[in-house]
């Protein structure tokens, strides 16, 4: 089946552009608001309303399947592409995007977005959050054209199975790391709470001391509110660094004395840091960093797992702290990945290597993108996958959550029609 147009939208995501430069530099809040004048280029504030475009590709049967360009919420930092404003990269999508799909048949994802990933404009590839929402509407437009489920399009054409039982999620809770945990809990959720450790002083503590109250709270928390005895969820906490920052990037002894006592303190629950340090260097020196303080834990028999994030942006920098085992998991963020392409394939990698895939994201992201990353989710069985878009805990997790039972029924629905 041929694709006969392609039409763009523009649109809003689940959260904000944050202007993390003018932030680290110490712009302070005011409500919902940063006080002072932003520094990354392109942005107007230091919060911004988040961006998307919506593409749409129309198929000569008048199906019409889309997708969702969006990048992450520090759009701009950290080595990424340039802010993501739609008013700038629609234009670029219909005149670099749409000749080159328009008349091709819907029926090779790959190949598609093999050709898509390829197109340059001034000898640069395509803004990352282009090829992530154009990839999506690709994988659409496979799946439609086909009578197939986006999943089913994706284990199909990387030769995985469709997993039969969820995935689990892992809810984040912003700076409101108290009430929404409470929410967490209410609705099950398997993985949690992220909890927003970006301060030293003000989250962390100058000795640890503020995370580790924090992470008794939430111990008891749960362990006085849950319905079930059985609820055991993953306690899965972002320090952005701050562990680092206060005992020192390179004292692997004093960071590996603080995890291990923060993991005693969360038993019964299991216990994973993400990105405990940055060394806001290069991706080598973060990826040997993060290695010898995975090799300390390991030597210590410690069981608290580290999640790699910071200068793991692409599907190479993924590849290189997998094969150095620099981490016990890996943060696919998909938005960084480009086309959702690359995300399926570092899923496959990180398994195929034995360490764990952590299917992520941003908060920054639309429905419709948090709906796709479940179908590859579901094709590709990651240990988790974000619930996305947002910050406030109940919208991600609905949208992921009833996505991946939709796929469930529908699939259960066929199997047992063809008995």
């Amino acid at each position: 089946m041929k694709i006969v147009n392609v039409v763009c939208s523009a649109g809003r995501t689940g959260f904000y552009f944050d202007d993390q430069r003018a932030i680290k530099r110490g712009a302070g809040h005011d409500g919902m608001f940063y006080v002072g004048q932003p520094v990354t280029d392109g942005f107007r504030s230091i919060r911004q309303a988040g961006e998307s475009i919506s593409v749409m590709i129309i198929l000569e049967d008048g199906q019409v399947a889309y997708g969702d360009c969006a990048a992450v919420q520090y759009s701009g930092a950290g080595g990424r592409d340039p802010l993501f404003l739609a008013e700038d990269f629609i234009p670029v999508i219909d005149k670099y995007i749409k000749p080159q799909l328009v008349g091709k048949e819907a029926a090779d994802f790959r190949g598609l977005c093999k050709m898509m990933e390829a197109i340059q404009v001034d000898g640069k590839r395509l803004h990352t959050a282009i090829r992530y929402g154009v990839s999506q509407a690709i994988l659409d437009a496979v799946a439609k054209a086909s009578g197939r489920l986006m999943c089913e399009v994706v284990a199909d054409e990387y030769g995985c199975t469709v997993s039969e039982t969820p995935i689990a999620i892992f809810t984040q809770s912003g700076d409101d790391r108290y009430d929404n945990s409470d929410k967490m809990i209410i609705k099950g959720a398997q993985v949690l709470p992220h909890a927003l450790i970006n301060n030293v002083e003000t989250k962390l503590g100058k000795n640890g001391e503020k995370l580790e109250e924090y992470v008794a709270w939430l111990r008891d928390r749960i362990l006085t509110h849950r319905s079930d005895e059985n609820y055991l969820p993953v306690f899965h906490i972002d320090v952005y660094g701050t562990i680092g920052a206060a005992f020192g990037n390179d004292n692997y002894k004093a960071m590996a004395d603080y995890i291990e006592k923060l993991g005693k303190i969360a038993k019964p629950f299991h216990l994973r840091i993400e990105g405990p340090m940055d060394c806001d260097v290069d991706v080598p020196t973060q990826m040997k960093a993060l290695a010898a303080l995975t090799a300390e834990l390991d030597a210590r028999g410690c069981d608290v797992e580290l999640v790699a994030d910071e200068w793991c942006n692409t599907l190479e920098d993924i590849k290189l702290f997998a094969d150095n085992k620099a981490g016990h998991m890996v943060q696919i963020k998909t938005p960084d990945l480009g086309g959702i392409n690359n995300t399926i394939e570092a899923v496959l990698y990180c398994k195929e290597k034995g360490i764990g895939a952590y299917q992520g994201g941003t908060c920054n992201e639309t429905d419709r993108s948090a709906q796709v990353c479940v179908h590859c989710a579901m094709a590709t069985q990651p240990v988790q996958i974000l619930a996305k878009p947002g910050m406030g805990v109940d919208e991600g997790y609905m949208i992921v959550y009833n996505e991946m039972n939709r796929i469930m029924a529908v699939r259960k629905a066929k199997k047992n029609l063809q008995k």
